[in-house]
């Protein structure tokens, strides 16, 4: 391995690997360090339609295209008492994305990074981040008993849950909500979702949580259960076992237990804590924290891939303008801080007023879904929802202490009190949206080379 680079990419996820190969397509030195080795599996498996301009930007969208996954045209949602439908062909210029085998998918972009001149190393931990004060300048990797020591201009920490800045610094937060607790299966033999767009996802609640159905072109469908910490835990012990508290609530479903009435389920129930958290910051002297290295939220949404990739193509426009000299270092990382922590707030919100929304017999899992005060007090509500959200021009008036501003953007996101629980098709094409204002006079560009324009030039 070679001891010095411009770039580091700690990860090979969709985020490290989007952020390499465009950092390389530049004309950077960029070497990545993966602690595992490509394929493996990855929870994740249904993709927004945001992640079609950026495919196009890594140069493999026509090897996606080909490679056969599930075509998504949209979502079916069974939510309380409203049953309701979303296709993406209703979006202008994004109309599908896939339901995809994470172990394939992540497997097509890290080899693209390689195609790209990435120096990729698989089956390679990083120990430890070194700082010269508070700048981080190298890292300690070890490979098979085998240690080693590489020095950088920029890291980019992709992570993922490991977190391995964030937890160095001690910066990651949990959130008072979102503490919740997955567990999945895949079948085999299973039935086509009956309902929605052809490949649709479907989310459907169930007592104190919910169930996800996402059909795979492997042809097993993924069926997740999302409760709580507490309902889990409770359940285990009254039943005696994961698969039966699966099984249990697979059973709250009645179109979903259909589907799979005559399927085999062809694998052990998987458990993950799904428990939502921020870093304090996303940014420092040379280095940034991208996808579930600096943020994960409830998968309500499927927003994962999608802030992951995001992150990815933000951090390497970040990073070009600063190694080309077109951008002041600091200015640059708080572009970046302020683009990616607005999309992820803004979903914070969303996922929050989404679960406030819902109507049915059984709310208390609902309702503490719902964000605190204290947890609304630290979002900067209007720079994550103006220009995006449709009919909200100003948030102004939202600060003056007649209405809390994440009541009123609840309210006018629902369409009123006595309109529909929500705009879910508005929903999700937030969920799609990216900034596209300036932040203190920057911002991204893609051509004619990736990089922040700044208008004071």
């Amino acid at each position: 391995m070679r001891e010095t680079t411009q770039v580091l990419v700690i990860g090979g996820g969709p985020a490290g690997s989007t952020a390499a190969a465009l950092l390389a397509r530049e004309g950077f030195t960029v070497t990545l360090l993966e602690r595992d080795t490509f394929p493996r599996y990855h929870i994740g498996e249904s993709i927004l339609p945001s992640i079609l301009p950026v495919l196009d930007l890594l140069g493999v969208r026509d090897e996606v295209e080909a490679h056969g996954f599930r075509r998504k045209g949209g979502a079916w949602l069974e939510w309380g008492e409203e049953k309701w439908e979303l296709a993406f062909d209703q979006l202008p210029h994004t109309p599908y994305s896939w339901q995809v085998v994470r172990s394939e998918f992540d497997d097509i972009l890290l080899r693209n990074a390689r195609e790209h001149g990435v120096e990729v190393h698989e089956n390679t931990t990083v120990r430890e981040v070194v700082f010269d004060g508070d700048r981080a300048v190298a890292a300690v990797w070890s490979k098979a008993g085998e240690t080693g020591r590489i020095a950088f201009d920029h890291v980019v920490d992709a992570s993922g849950r490991a977190g391995v800045l964030a937890r160095r610094l001690g910066t990651r937060q949990y959130h008072d909500v979102f503490r919740n607790i997955a567990t999945w299966g895949y079948w085999r033999g299973a039935k086509d979702i009956p309902h929605g767009p052809d490949g649709a996802i479907a989310v459907c609640s169930v007592r104190d949580g919910w169930l996800w159905g996402i059909p795979l072109h492997d042809g097993t469908i993924s069926i997740g259960l999302v409760t709580s910490k507490e309902r889990f835990a409770e359940d285990r012990e009254r039943l005696g076992g994961i698969e039966k508290v699966y099984r249990e609530g697979l059973g709250g479903s009645a179109m979903l237990s259909d589907v799979v009435a005559d399927a085999e389920l062809v694998s052990e129930p998987k458990v993950e804590t799904d428990y939502s958290y921020v870093a304090e910051s996303f940014q420092g002297p040379g280095y940034l924290l991208a996808g579930d290295a600096a943020c994960f939220l409830d998968p309500l949404l499927s927003t994962g891939v999608h802030l992951a990739t995001f992150s990815g193509l933000l951090s390497a426009a970040t990073i070009a303008s600063v190694l080309r000299g077109e951008a002041d270092e600091e200015r640059a990382r708080n572009f970046y801080q302020t683009a990616y922590r607005g999309a992820y707030e803004r979903l914070l919100v969303l996922v929050s007023v989404f679960y406030d929304a819902y109507k049915g017999k059984d709310e208390h899992f609902f309702k503490a879904q719902k964000l605190t005060l204290r947890e609304r007090e630290g979002l900067n509500l209007n720079e994550s929802f103006l220009h995006i959200v449709a009919g909200i021009e100003d948030l102004e008036d939202a600060t003056d202490g007649e209405e809390d501003a994440f009541d009123k953007v609840t309210r006018l996101m629902r369409g009123g009190e006595s309109g529909p629980m929500i705009r879910q098709q508005r929903a999700f094409e937030i969920a799609n949206d990216t900034p596209d204002t300036a932040v203190d006079g920057l911002y991204l560009v893609t051509s004619p080379r990736l990089g922040l324009h700044d208008l004071r030039a």
